[in-house]
């Protein structure tokens, strides 16, 4: 048993995997790993559903090298045995590394296989020879249709994030390449989710699978959430200027603004940066050297702040994520769960801050519901507000310089100054400068309020009160007026040909042929007849 891993030795993972885990640092194991992990390893079939951020890589890499190590050897000999299917670029690459990290003691060899990638590099490394294979489907699919590909000798299966895969249009994918893989293997599928169709993908794929499912932390009365959930109502036109005042007042580490198309994310990140935050772009439209770029400034924290579409930002952890910007509400309740799931990771404290619209309340209400919790409405900050916090930064930083002391060539010049003014007023210019030098001014333009939502009012129609009491259709509670009409006989209600016989009969009395019955027609056996129905 290897000190420090109780938890994880108690699950039966081998000393080799145990190692390697002591040495990255590992203390005992999340709640999907400690659920996931026991049967995988006895070669059951699993659906599991849990957040992202919870452990999911590791709870399907532990069992998937173990499995590979008990068999017969490594190094790619017998060809691909494992496929790691997941819905974009940047999460092949960061499953990739995991696994390899995991298994670099077992000699496994792991190659992630993307669009965007040279094709020909690719088959080079397949050829010599991998045992697990990450894959995007498409990319995945079109190495099986050029039999570069080989998946006869797949053991395991694993589906990471499946439910984005199938937002992404990849369902079709997904069951030519499961129809490409032996019958007789172990298969996995993680999601965030678990709507219809994941099911019905589990039913179809998957044998007698142990179902696991990590419900989201509820918080007990008085205590605070480790996601705090933000909403700021604006309107459409006072986003970005809204966005950089709650971005001044949260103070992010990092943080990852979230918009609904290429377009938007290019604008707010082009705006961002005009106003001074060193903001990057992250969306499909961009090359892979592009996004590896902007990937690598952002996790080296030379950038801020990280502007991204939904599926460019799928799957990507980076640990000092401290805060998630929802620029627009997403439309589905579950892309609100991926996107804050960025922050809060792994039991760490984040925010989650979202701008919102008048005319989307009723989307909040509906991310509410699948969250169970209760998301807090906020004022957009005023220009009141974001100077006191401005010059509180400035505060504390001159606090922080007094503790650090070497300030004696300041004290010099300051008994210069002393002479001529106050020490309070000299102090006060000092923060003044430093203030304007280091944030600028305030933009002094206040943004309008957007009046918190009315309770709905109950229309009042003239008349009398509606009975509801009554079968069919709704009537009226009888006033005098009303009992005085229903006393009047109504005529019944006749069809056409109905209609038509009396006319005929009133001619056939009048002895006066109609332009509609000419003499040649008053006869009483040619008389018009009851209609098609009504024979019947």
């Amino acid at each position: 048993m290897v000190e420090g891993l109780a938890g994880f030795d108690t699950l039966g993972i081998s000393p080799e995997l145990l190692r390697t885990l002591e040495s990255l640092g590992y203390e005992e194991p999340t709640p999907i790993q400690r659920m996931a992990i026991p049967p995988l390893l006895e070669g059951r079939d699993l659906l599991g559903q849990a957040a992202t951020g919870t452990g999911k890589t590791a709870a399907f890499a532990l069992p998937l090298l173990q499995r590979l190590a008990d068999e017969a050897g490594g190094g790619g000999r017998s060809g691909v045995r494992a496929l790691v299917l997941v819905p974009t670029r940047e999460l092949a690459i960061q499953v990739a590394e995991a696994v390899h990290r995991y298994g670099r003691e077992l000699g496994v060899h792991v190659l992630p296989v993307y669009g965007g990638q040279d094709f020909q590099q690719q088959l080079k490394v397949l050829r010599r020879g991998v045992d697990v294979v990450v894959a995007t489907p498409g990319r995945a699919l079109d190495h099986i249709r050029r039999n570069t590909l080989d998946l006869r000798n797949v053991r395991m299966v694993v589906l990471d994030e499946a439910d984005e895969m199938l937002d992404m249009g990849f369902a079709e994918d997904l069951e030519a390449i499961l129809s490409a893989v032996p019958s007789e293997r172990q298969s996995a599928l993680f999601s965030a989710t678990i709507p219809a169709r994941i099911a019905k993908l589990a039913e179809k794929h998957l044998r007698d699978p142990k179902r696991i499912t990590i419900e989201r932390e509820r918080v007990a009365a008085g205590e605070i959430p480790r996601v705090r959930q933000l909403v700021y109502m604006v309107q459409r036109r006072d986003k970005v200027t809204a966005l950089g005042r709650v971005l001044d007042m949260e103070n992010p580490k990092s943080a990852i603004v979230f918009c609904r198309t290429r377009t938007e994310v290019d604008e707010v990140a082009e705006k961002l940066s005009a106003h001074g935050y060193a903001a990057e772009a992250l969306h499909g439209g961009m090359t892979q050297d592009q996004r590896s770029r902007v990937m690598k400034r952002f996790r080296d924290g030379t950038c801020e702040l990280l502007v991204a579409t939904d599926v460019a930002a799928r799957g990507l952890d980076i640990e000092h994520v401290s805060h998630v910007v929802n620029f627009d509400v997403p439309a589905a309740p579950d892309a609100y769960v991926h996107r804050i799931g960025r922050t809060g990771r792994a039991g760490r404290e984040g925010t989650a801050v979202t701008l919102a619209e008048p005319r989307e309340r009723a989307m909040l209400r509906n991310i509410e519901r699948l969250t169970a919790t209760k998301m807090t409405v906020e004022n957009v900050p005023s220009v009141t507000d974001l100077r006191a916090r401005r010059i509180g930064l400035v505060s504390a930083a001159v606090r922080d310089a007094v503790v650090a002391g070497d300030l004696d060539q300041y004290v010099i010049e300051l008994g210069s100054l002393a002479g001529d003014f106050d020490l309070m007023d000299i102090a006060a210019a000092a923060m003044k400068v430093a203030h304007d030098s280091l944030l600028g001014h305030v933009d002094e333009k206040e943004i309008s309020r957007v009046e918190p939502e009315a309770a709905p009012r109950k229309e009042h129609r003239k008349g009398p009160k509606p009975n509801t009491k009554t079968f069919g259709k709704p009537a009226y509670e009888k006033s005098a007026s009303y009992e005085r009409a229903d006393k009047r006989e109504k005529p019944e209600k006749r069809g056409k040909s109905e209609k038509k016989r009396d006319k005929y009969d009133r001619h056939e009395k009048s002895g006066k042929p109609g332009k509609k019955f000419p003499a040649a027609r008053f006869d009483k056996k040619k008389r018009p007849g009851p209609s098609r129905s009504k024979r019947r």
